[in-house]
């Protein structure tokens, strides 16, 4: 049987949020995407998981009922210098969000936002990190398609297929996430822009020329082997499939 797709992490991630609807929300939409996650309600008792947890990012709402945003963040600066910090905040001053990353935030989200919009924040961070900092486990294999998202190679039965760097950041998306629907805006703020408000032609025509690499790859491989679907979601966007062929 094929081996099941890897996630591209297992990052631990605290959110310390006051909002129930929000830290909910985050909660719920990080473990989703593979973070494992702990959601802290108060500065101080997220300061207090921090030093038990050791996560390896800390979104922090400046906004708490007991403890000046800040102050957190420069503590947890202080105790875990090697830490992804981002922090939110729902004041729109521009020297709020200075003193923020004075603290020593490395980035940071005004509310409202979106968690496409955190997710891809997350990832563009993380892949700046280090080798040995991010997760080892960065390989994908779905039937005879193997993605490695550190390497950034790609085989089919074998033989590598050779894409543009938009395409393989195209198919490494929708191998993480193979066997589910992924929507064309989250495509394309996952793999161009998350500022991205134009028209979403140019998905299609990656898509396109992905899937005639992919083909020519599985008719060279031997024995010749069946590409891996990607079904059209009319309306909607695209999936991986996770079964052979």
């Amino acid at each position: 049987m094929p081996a099941p797709h890897e996630r591209r992490h297992s990052l631990s991630l605290l959110v310390i949020e006051d909002d129930d609807t929000i830290g909910r929300h985050l909660e719920t939409g990080l473990r989703a995407h593979g973070y494992t996650t702990t959601w802290c309600r108060t500065g101080n008792g997220g300061l207090a998981t921090a030093q038990t947890a050791a996560p390896d990012v800390v979104v922090l709402d400046l906004g708490l009922p007991d403890a000046e945003g800040t102050d957190i963040a420069r503590e947890l600066r202080s105790r875990h210098p090697d830490l992804l910090l981002v922090i939110l905040t729902a004041r729109t001053d521009e020297i709020d969000v200075i003193a923020g990353l004075d603290a020593g935030a490395d980035d940071y989200l005004v509310k409202p936002f979106t968690l496409s919009v955190l997710l891809a924040r997350l990832r563009a961070h993380l892949r700046r990190l280090p080798p040995g900092q991010e997760d080892q486990q960065a390989a994908f294999r779905i039937g005879h398609l193997v993605v490695d998202t550190q390497a950034r190679t790609c085989r089919l039965g074998g033989v590598e297929v050779t894409l543009r760097p938009k395409e393989f950041d195209l198919l490494a998306v929708l191998a993480e996430h193979a066997g589910t629907a992924v929507s064309r805006e989250n495509l394309m703020t996952w793999v161009w822009d998350e500022n991205w408000f134009g028209p979403t032609k140019t998905l299609d025509v990656t898509l396109a020329s992905l899937r005639h690499r992919l083909a020519q790859a599985a008719e060279r491989a031997v024995p010749p082997t069946e590409p891996p679907s990607i079904s059209t979601l009319r309306g909607f966007g695209y999936r991986l499939e996770s079964g052979p062929g």
